[in-house]
């Protein structure tokens, strides 16, 4: 009994991520604000999944530098494109090896193969690995990445070749992006002969800084360094740990108490204490985010643009970013930050008019009391530190002009999913870059492509679908920004969302950390990272 009492306190302590536990400096404990929905990059779009996955179990051909929004090579050593723009031709890193698991122990290096197995299953539905597990991969199909690609060859063990039917401008960016984390197509062709395919979205096995070991949903994750990580010297923990801790108030009480490194998304309120204590330090950078309210156009009376302007008129913008942000949000008026080429400057938001706004609501025949569901996030977000605040303002900012907001909540995985199938009237959600280009705004949450994907507006307007097609489709700088500048135009005029806020974002870590970059786009990454 006093063996399973000990047996008992040790999981226990281990769940909770106890930093005093393990060796000092070898033991990075990440308090995560929620359950990743899978280990499988590619059908995903959430900074939580890609986290726990492509950030520490898995690379890309390209990458991103940590930090950074520059392209260095990743397993690819190198490439080369035509001069038409349509061929991409990639020399592969020789000398990778895949991780081992009890259940897996591969038999060879990285190669082409696998390069060929990870894109085929996001553009082929007749892949056989996708047809056994079938799966969408929404940020393939959001960029036109299925479509486009018309040929995926394996040219040698170690060069691989895609051709596209037309040219599209951020296409290495997009390469660079988490959901493009390279698989093995030998651990894949071993699950689908075992029946098992699942598996691969539950005990992922890539060539990353990081092998994983174990999951307990809404608790931990752990992983172990990869003693044969590539990159020589970049691994310089033995174990991290994700201690999943959903309340931010038990994030920061966690932190102080040394119960784990680093955190995220703390809530303004708490910055200053957070500051004040000698043990911790909060760095922080301007957001390359944005909140927003997005409207589903396919469900009535938001079909209407004028109920979509008389909603967003009731909005008190203003008094939402004073509470939710606390002093670390900027207002947002359009579907990008301003830090990115070809905003418009010239676009205003409508002023905050709740009497206009009824006077629209009646012209559009909206009776009082109508009701609509409002959709706010579970989670923290670096451009939401508080949906649940948000929610209730827009709900009472509502009420009076007459609309009475339903708030409902989800899951983080199940929210993003349903609100995929627009199920919601109007839905609390958000966007960190990924890459650095227009498209990834733009196209990807916008785009026609994008509906039933991360356009969770469903919303599908020829007229900008074409510009933002016509702005990916050429190389010319100045054309893509014409492109980019009428299609935010089109869509001020429309309103398939009421931009909130791009907000500051906040790390707190504790002192002992070193090596930590806040990344742009909103990832946590612990390759590089070491504790004194």
């Amino acid at each position: 009994m006093q063996n399973r009492l000990l047996k008992l306190a040790i999981a226990a302590a281990l769940a909770c991520g106890a930093v005093q536990s393990h060796a000092a400096g070898k033991t990075l404990v990440f308090c995560s604000e929620a359950s990743p929905e899978g280990f499988d990059p590619g059908p995903y779009t959430s900074g939580t999944t890609f986290d726990a996955s492509a950030e520490t179990v898995y690379n890309r051909l390209v990458e991103f530098e940590r930090g950074s929004t520059k392209v260095q090579p990743g397993l690819a050593e190198s490439w080369e494109i035509s001069p038409d723009g349509l061929v991409y031709t990639f020399k592969l890193r020789k000398g990778v090896k895949f991780h081992s698991s009890e259940s897996f122990k591969p038999t060879r290096e990285f190669n082409a193969d696998d390069v060929v197995f990870t894109f085929s299953r996001m553009i082929d539905k007749e892949q056989p690995f996708r047809k056994a597990a079938p799966v969408e991969f929404p940020y393939a199909s959001d960029m036109g990445m299925d479509n486009n690609i018309t040929k995926l060859e394996k040219v040698d063990p170690y060069t691989v070749k895609f051709v596209l039917k037309k040219i599209d401008a951020p296409f290495i960016q997009n390469l660079a992006m988490s959901f493009a984390s390279i698989l093995s197509a030998e651990y894949a062709d071993k699950l689908l002969k075992e029946g098992k395919p699942q598996q691969l979205n539950q005990h992922p096995i890539g060539t990353g800084p990081f092998v994983f070991k174990s999951y307990q949903k809404d608790a931990t994750i752990r992983f172990e360094a990869n003693k044969d990580y590539w990159r020589k010297g970049e691994v310089k923990l033995e174990k991290l740990i994700f201690a999943i801790t959903t309340d931010a108030n038990t994030r920061m009480q966690k932190l102080k108490a040394g119960e784990c490194h680093v955190t995220v998304f703390p809530r303004p309120a708490d910055l200053a204490v957070l500051k004040a204590d000698p043990k911790l330090v909060v760095p922080n950078q301007a957001g390359f985010n944005l909140g927003y309210l997005a409207y589903n156009v396919t469900h009535k009376p938001l079909d209407k643009t004028e109920v979509r302007q008389a909603l967003e008129m009731a909005i008190n913008k203003k008094a939402i970013i004073d509470a939710v942000y606390q002093g670390a949000g900027q207002p947002a008026t359009n579907p990008m930050p301003p830090t990115q080429w070809s905003y418009d400057k010239s676009l205003k938001d409508a002023a905050y008019n709740p009497e206009k706004a009824k006077e629209l609501l009646k012209k559009a025949g909206v009776a009082e009391g109508t009701e609509i569901t409002l959709w706010a996030m579970p989670v923290q977000r670096p451009y939401n530190p508080n949906a649940k605040l948000m929610a209730e303002m827009i709900q009472a900012d509502w009420a009076k002009v007459g609309i009475k907001g339903k708030i409902t909540t989800y899951e983080w995985g199940e929210y993003l999913k349903r609100g995929k199938a627009g199920e919601h009237d109007t839905m609390l959600v958000g966007w960190t870059g990924d890459n650095g280009d227009p498209d990834n705004w733009l196209g990807v949450n916008l785009g026609c492509e994008a509906v039933g994907g991360n356009n969770f507006a469903q919303w599908c307007n020829k007229e900008f679908d074409e510009l933002i097609v016509k702005g990916k489709q050429t190389t010319d700088m100045k054309k893509r920004t014409e492109a980019y500048t009428k299609a935010q135009q089109i869509f001020k005029k429309e309103l398939p969302w009421t931009t909130i806020a791009h907000s500051t974002v906040y790390q707190p870590m504790r002192k002992e950390v070193e090596g930590f970059k806040i990344s742009p786009f909103g990832l946590n990454s612990f390759y590089g990272v070491s504790v004194k």
